[in-house]
């Protein structure tokens, strides 16, 4: 058989905004986290429902480090990727973003497939900030858009079970520590991609997953999934089961539709236009759920399709599929073992009913179709990759260093190893943590178990002292991450790293003046350490100099904080951002008129967390009762309370 399929490198031009670098301030604590519910809300749920809602719930982001570097000032940029092509499909692979399949053509048809996104711009969505819409994501690791979103994954040529190529990614979740791996191919002639998904668990502990697969398609589409119930969650923080509403996308707020599938029932969503054309996801069993995103009609929901993307491109709304019913769920992965899964997406023709649907993508792939490419898929999830196509983190490559872990089909090659395992590579080999040869901010921490019985062993150097308390903090041992810290801070050359997690510490703790002493002395420790205005030291300035007048302002400290904003970088101060925070900083003096001055002359706040309100209520603040919110401040995501 003459295979035609053909896997290319190419290069995808998009106005693009930065990614700039990471916070380079270890995340003690989380991001602001929406989709988690209430503890008592739970009584109502299934019972493993309730149960898998409870379990593995996220601490902390460590050691992954918060990537809030981005602006919103957009330049043409060229970026790398792999193109999967038949004579049927053109699926457009974007590696250095985590593996993002970008655009699936029908070729036949030419019709789009998925929401392409026509620009690249990161906003505040993934669980460690940096993330962007369109095309089709791929998220481990724990509830909420992963870490990886805006990273860059390994990938390389691997053999298809029908004797083509398949395009093989894979990379080392650090939030689970956890290798994964997804397989994409089209055979020949074939209307639907295949894509095969793995994930290891090679501690003898267990460990809770999550997967969704996320699929932007655009807007004005019906959606059909076989369940006639849902799970409906909001921005009020609430899960409720309520019918699948007729038009889900007639809701005025962002929602989240998690679709009930009966166990018996075949695992596929499909979003049709009113033609009855588009695209349709189908799995084998384990992918048991299925879901609609929708941001609803109001200005809120407009505004945030508008900040992802160009003004009059058209919106989109997302169809998803997990390893749970609903993404505020972890599952259990034994020790030792592995999930595996298949998922197809495709072209589909159908009229606007869901048995209809169902009964046509039955005809164009069957079932047993899907588990029979599953099978075929399975012995070669162990094949060694070929021809490399892309390099990403060397943190699996640490880890199998350290454990000897066989991974077959996964190569985590030494070769990949870096800058930032440099560190914990001499640990690992000596026994010791290495001093900096320059004055620097410190590099990012390693909390897993092993990790932190190294640093417990090693000589007791202020550096050493330093990551060993942020591993201590994320095993739930704060009190003696204090001890380490303060015995760091006795002979630490530079004192506001140590400070400055002293003072998360007091806020956790609720001593609010001390933290606000102790981000005073780190900030004034920073601002005399630091050598030039450049990236590394910029970002520290500007991540330290935020929770400092975040700190003093908390603290009714307004002399101070305008002490720490004026010597904040003039570059700094006019970030979005800091534009915020100098509106609160003038109305905390008493000078409203000042702070609304902030605002008539505008400022876009890059970093937005989704379903953060700090805009709306600085604007309250300084506004009489009956003026409205400005229309491109309005990023509420739930009804007023």
């Amino acid at each position: 058989m003459v295979i035609v399929t053909t896997i290319r490198r190419d290069v995808l031009t998009l106005p693009a905004a930065p990614l700039g670098p990471d916070n380079p301030l270890p995340p003690l604590r989380l991001l602001h986290e929406v989709h988690r519910i209430d503890v008592r809300e739970r009584d109502d749920l299934p019972r493993d429902m309730a149960r898998q809602a409870g379990y593995g719930p996220l601490g902390s982001l460590l050691p992954v480090r918060v990537r809030d570097g981005y602006g919103r000032d957009r330049a043409p940029r060229a970026f790398e990727t792999i193109v999967i092509e038949n004579d049927r499909l053109r699926a457009t692979v974007l590696p250095g973003l985590g593996g993002r399949v970008a655009s699936l053509l029908h070729k036949a048809t030419g019709r789009e497939l998925l929401y392409r996104n026509p620009v690249f711009q990161p906003a505040n969505f993934a669980l460690n900030g940096a993330w962007f819409s369109g095309g089709i994501e791929w998220n481990i690791g724990a509830t909420g858009h992963t870490t990886l979103a805006c990273a860059p994954l390994h990938a390389a040529r691997v053999p298809a079970p029908d004797g083509g190529e398949m395009l093989r990614l894979w990379e080392w979740e650090r939030l689970r520590d956890l290798p994964f791996q997804v397989d994409l191919w089209l055979p020949d002639g074939s209307d639907f991609l295949y894509v095969g998904v793995r994930i290891r668990n090679p501690h003898e502990r267990p460990v809770p997953a999550y997967w969704w697969s996320n699929i932007a398609v655009p807007e004005r589409r019906r959606v059909f999934a076989p369940a006639e119930d849902a799970w409906q969650f909001g921005y009020e923080r609430q899960l409720r089961r309520v019918p699948v509403p007729p038009d889900p996308l007639d809701s005025p707020y962002a929602a989240d539709y998690f679709y009930d599938l009966p166990d018996s029932r075949r695992r596929w969503i499909a979003a049709l236009d009113d033609d009855g054309h588009g695209l349709a996801q189908t799995s084998t069993d384990l992918l048991r759920g299925r879901k609609l995103f929708v941001w609803g009609t109001g200005s809120g929901g407009r505004r945030w399709q508008e900040w992802l993307t160009e003004p009059g491109t058209g919106g989109y709304c997302e169809i998803q599929a997990g390893l749970a019913r609903t993404q505020l769920e972890h599952v259990r992965l034994d020790a030792g073992s592995e999930v595996a899964w298949l998922e197809a997406y495709g072209p589909l023709s159908a009229p606007p009913v869901p048995a209809e649907a169902e009964a046509r993508l039955e005809a164009v792939l069957p079932r047993a179709a899907v588990d029979a490419a599953y099978a075929a898929w399975k012995p070669y999830a162990d094949t060694e990759p070929g021809e490399t196509l892309a390099v990403g983190s060397g943190w699996g490559a640490l880890e199998v260093l350290r454990a000897d872990w066989k991974l077959p089909g996964t190569p985590f090659d030494e070769s990949t190893l870096g800058q930032a395992q440099s560190p914990w590579l001499e640990l690992l080999r000596t026994g010791s943590f290495p001093e900096p040869r320059r004055v620097r901010p410190p590099g990012e921490t390693l909390v897993a178990p092993h990790w932190r019985d190294m640093l417990e062993t090693a000589p007791a150097t202020p550096l050493t002292e330093y990551h060993l308390g942020v591993a201590q903090w994320h095993a739930g041992d704060r009190a003696q991450a204090v001890r380490s810290w303060e015995r760091g801070l006795e002979l630490a050359p530079s004192r506001w790293p140590l400070l400055r997690c002293l003072a998360v510490a007091d806020q956790e703790s609720g001593n609010r003046e001390r933290a606000a002493d102790r981000y005073a002395d780190a900030f004034d420790d920073l601002c005399h350490e630091r050598r030039d205005d450049g990236e590394t030291w910029t970002a520290a300035t500007a991540a330290l100099g935020r929770e400092t007048l975040e700190a003093l302002l908390a603290d009714r400290r307004t002399s101070e904080a305008r002490s720490v904003w004026e010597r904040l970088y003039p570059a700094v101060r006019a970030r979005g951002r800091f534009r915020l925070i100098e509106a609160g900083l003038l109305l905390a003096e008493g000078r409203p008129e000042a702070a609304r001055a902030v605002f008539e002359e505008g400022f876009e706040v890059a970093d937005l967390r989704e379903g953060a309100e700090a805009i709306g209520e600085l604007w309250s603040r300084i506004s009489s009762p009956d003026e409205p919110l400005p229309p491109h401040h309005d990023f509420r995501m739930r009804p007023p309370t």
